[in-house]
């Protein structure tokens, strides 16, 4: 359909576009293009945001913790805020390498915990606040951080976690979390199994989105958002927990 075609080309150019953007360039109404992104989200071309809509990501698309550090803040610090909320007294608890488990950490009120991490930053922000912590043995990813490697997972093996809290890429109910790289996807699918209750932080924009590696299905972990998509919202509430944070 031409009128798809102009959608698409346009998101090419400009990375995202306004729903009246999309009605000017195609000289249709908003019920009309409404419709139509509707059915391109359903395609996998494109993914629906707050008044318009935005290219996905390439599969192997993969922000640096800085840049993930400063995207959502606010959004990221309540998610994280309730996660940290969910933490018990002498919990032992594994904290995957992510900006929005990064926010975890100064809401980490509970009494004796251990922590076990991948994630550099995570190390020293717990250290900062006297936190016993372990970080896994391996190799330093510098892009985000992160101890990836058969090391990092020979070490990971050796614990069991009364909760996991992950971050994630993309979410989407057919393919389930992904990350861009393998090797963090191992990581984060091992931490999930050995853990009595793994939870999933994501800011309601890594809906719909499809990274390269898959860490699980819907069903394994529980998810901590700010958003669920409202045309999907009862599907996601049939296969897992949700906790939506008040935003």
């Amino acid at each position: 359909m031409q009128r798809h075609q102009v959608i698409l080309d346009l998101l090419k150019q400009k990375g995202a576009v306004k729903l009246q953007e999309l009605v000017q360039a195609t000289d249709s109404s908003e019920s009309t293009i409404r419709r139509d992104l509707i059915e391109l989200e359903r395609r996998r071309l494109l993914k629906r945001i707050h008044g318009g809509a935005a290219l996905l990501q390439t599969k192997g698309a993969e922000p640096t913790i800085a840049e993930k550090s400063t995207k959502n803040l606010q959004i990221k610090q309540r998610i994280a805020a309730t996660a940290a909320s969910l933490v018990e007294p002498g919990d032992c608890i594994y904290l995957d390498a992510g900006s929005t488990t990064l926010e975890m950490v100064p809401h980490l009120q509970a009494k004796n915990l251990t922590v076990v991490t991948n994630g550099f930053a995570q190390l020293e922000a717990l250290a900062e606040r006297q936190i016993r912590a372990y970080l896994l043995g391996g190799m330093i990813k510098l892009s985000t951080r992160a101890m990836i490697g058969s090391m990092a997972l020979e070490s990971l093996r050796l614990y069991r976690f009364d909760k996991c809290f992950l971050g994630t890429n993309g979410i989407d109910l057919e393919l389930g979390y992904t990350t861009p790289d393998p090797e963090e996807a191992v990581i984060k699918k091992t931490a999930a199994r050995l853990a009595s209750q793994a939870y999933v932080l994501a800011d309601g924009q890594k809906f719909h989105e499809v990274a390269f590696a898959k860490v699980a299905d819907i069903h394994e972990m529980r998810i901590i958002t700010d958003k669920l998509p409202e045309e999907q919202r009862q599907s996601y509430l049939n296969q897992t927990d949700i906790i939506e944070v008040d935003t």
